[in-house]
């Protein structure tokens, strides 16, 4: 399966590499798991491909997450942005 490439005005964030860093598991781990090779999970993280409709949803079955928590539009803003704009120290 070959991912899918498209242009720069509509790029799709993702939150791959975080979600993979927080379950441990290593980008083999997770390509196996969506039956693609380790280096698509790298491109995907990079940016330089995109997952098709298919990968994406087995992507987010992986990770127990509906799609817009994984792939969006808009740039994903660091977990530790949200928390401490609360006000939380």
């Amino acid at each position: 399966m070959s991912p899918v490439r498209r242009g720069k005005e509509l790029p799709i964030h993702n939150r791959l590499q975080v979600l993979r860093a927080e379950r441990g598991m290593s980008r083999a781990q997770l390509a196996e798991a969506v039956e693609v090779n380790p280096q698509t999970i790298g491109a995907l993280e990079r940016g330089d491909h995109y997952p098709s409709l298919d990968l994406a949803f087995r992507i987010c079955d992986v990770f127990g997450l509906p799609v817009e928590a994984v792939f969006n539009r808009q740039p994903f803003t660091p977990l530790s942005t949200q928390v401490y704009s609360r006000g939380n120290p």
